[in-house]
């Protein structure tokens, strides 16, 4: 909401749909949020960010064909500790 309310467009829990050889698998994953349809923010408050959340976030850039993202840990002293950029 604070986002929309300062003009930029974002869009939260969006569906991500899977297919696996042409089958649709239906919707696979849901995208935490994605900002003005070209930055994904996948939002975690965990002990530490692991090698299973980058890949999920790589996962979700390939599927919806997007270039960049963040992934950010709300589980930290300072935000700035938490926050890893991925690009593909």
């Amino acid at each position: 909401m604070e986002l929309n309310s300062r003009g930029i467009q974002a869009e939260a829990q969006v569906p991500i749909s899977v297919q696996y050889k042409g089958a649709d698998l239906g919707i696979g994953f849901r995208a935490d949020l994605i900002v003005e349809g070209c930055l994904l923010l996948e939002l975690k408050s965990t002990e530490a960010l692991n090698d299973v959340h980058l890949a999920t976030v790589i996962t979700y850039l390939k599927l919806l064909r997007l270039k960049r993202g963040f992934l950010l840990n709300f589980n930290e002293k300072l935000l700035k500790d938490g926050m890893k950029r991925v690009s593909i």
